[in-house]
């Protein structure tokens, strides 16, 4: 799945995922708290959601349960890595390819879900998403910005900024799969 994603550069060099992290829409400005349902003491958290197979791309992030509009559903979990580390492990790597586990958590952090991440690095893009990012003291959290019914997919909008230009060419190397009535075609968002 295409995830939390940095893109891909025109050129052969090493990619910087720092520049090229994703971009939070203004809905998804770091300190905004979304309502959290509380767990009585005790008893453990049922699930909320479940890894399966996706009509979007691969493996998606499905509801067990309905979930209302503004709940903390999950956190985008993995290793916590440098920009700097990521571009040493991943640069080459994703030269031409929009598949990415990484979350570029703050300027300084990225968080790398690619081999023990969370559920949350499933979480396919949509260009009409019933989820959005959220990042708190360098945690990112997936909030629910409407209601979703048991066996519906989580999705988000990843609004990819790269560095440079974002010509046709590189919307078509990060195509978008979502199937909405608006998508846009890529995983490209508006530069600012």
């Amino acid at each position: 799945m295409t995830q939390k994603k940095t893109g891909s550069t025109r050129k052969k060099s090493k990619k910087s995922f720092k520049n090229k992290e994703l971009q939070l829409s203004s809905r998804n400005k770091p300190g905004k708290k979304a309502a959290a349902k509380s767990v009585k003491a005790g008893k453990p958290a049922k699930p909320r959601v479940a890894v399966r197979r996706s009509p979007i791309h691969g493996r998606g992030v499905f509801a067990v349960t309905d979930i209302p509009k503004g709940a903390r559903i999950i956190e985008y979990t993995g290793d916590r890595i440098s920009h700097a580390a990521a571009d040493r492990l991943y640069g080459e790597l994703h030269d031409g390819n929009s598949h990415t586990m990484l979350f570029a958590a703050t300027d300084k952090i990225v968080i790398d879900a690619t081999k023990r991440g969370g559920p949350a690095r499933w979480i396919n893009h949509s260009c009409a998403p019933n989820c959005e990012a959220n990042e708190e003291d360098g945690r990112v959290f997936i909030d629910a910005i409407r209601r979703i019914p048991l066996g519906a997919e989580l999705s988000y909008d990843y609004n990819l900024v790269l560095e440079e230009r974002h010509t046709p060419k590189l919307k078509r190397e990060h195509p978008c799969h979502c199937g909405a009535r608006n998508c846009r075609g890529t995983l490209l968002g508006k530069k600012r």
